[in-house]
C-alpha cells in the first residue's frame, strides 16, 4: 500500500510541476494567401487569387508531450479582379478589382516533435474565425458577410527554434457572400 501511495505521490508532483515547465512564445506571423473564388451554380468560375496576411501570434506548448496550442491575430487581405472571370452566362462584366480585407482568430491544437535541439516539425488542426473589416459588398453588388468561420489543417517544420514555416489549409464552414439573382 505504501509504494502505491508513493508512486501517486510522485506521478501528481510530476504532474504538477509540466505546467511550470509550459513554453509560451510570441511572435510574428506572416504569409501569402492563395484562394480560388467559386460561385454557386457555375455562374462564375475564379481562377487562383493571392493575397497576404501578418500579424501577432503566440504559442503555448508542453515540453514533457509536445501538445499545446497556437493562437493569432492576423490582419488577411486578397485581392480578386473581376477580368479573371469566367462571364459567359453573366454577359460582359466590366474589368474591376477589390480586395477582401479581414481580420482572422486561428485557434489551432499544435503536436510539434523534436528531430534534435535545432530542428523539428510539427501538425496543426482547429477553427479560424474571420471578421470581414474592408467592403460590404463586391464587384457585381454580392453581399460580403460580417463573419465566416473555416477549419485548419496544417503542417511544418522549426528551424533554429524560432522560425517555423508551414503550411495550411482551409476548408469553408460558412459562405463568404451572398449574391440575389433575379428572374425577368
Amino acid at each position: 500500500m505504501k509504494k502505491i501511495i508513493s508512486v501517486f505521490m510522485v506521478a501528481v508532483c510530476l504532474m504538477m510541476a509540466a505546467p511550470v515547465q509550459a513554453q509560451l512564445h510570441f511572435g510574428v506571423k506572416g504569409g501569402l494567401n492563395l484562394s480560388k473564388a467559386s460561385f454557386s451554380k457555375d455562374a462564375l468560375k475564379g481562377d487562383n487569387q493571392t493575397g497576404w496576411f501578418i500579424g501577432p501570434m503566440a504559442e503555448f506548448t508542453l515540453p514533457i508531450i509536445g501538445v499545446g496550442a497556437d493562437i493569432a491575430a492576423l490582419y488577411s487581405q486578397t485581392d480578386l479582379a473581376a477580368k479573371g472571370y469566367d462571364t459567359d452566362l453573366l454577359g460582359q462584366l466590366i474589368a474591376s478589382s477589390f480586395g477582401l480585407k479581414t481580420f482572422e482568430i486561428p485557434v489551432n491544437l499544435k503536436w510539434s516533435f523534436g528531430l534534435g535541439s535545432m530542428f523539428g516539425a510539427y501538425i496543426a488542426a482547429g477553427p479560424q474565425f474571420g471578421f470581414n473589416i474592408g467592403n460590404k459588398k463586391g464587384f457585381m453588388d454580392y453581399e460580403l458577410k460580417k463573419n465566416n468561420t473555416t477549419f485548419n489543417v496544417g503542417a511544418g517544420v522549426k528551424l533554429i527554434r524560432h522560425i517555423q514555416i508551414g503550411v495550411n489549409y482551409n476548408f469553408a464552414l460558412s459562405h463568404t457572400a451572398t449574391i440575389e439573382t433575379t428572374n425577368e
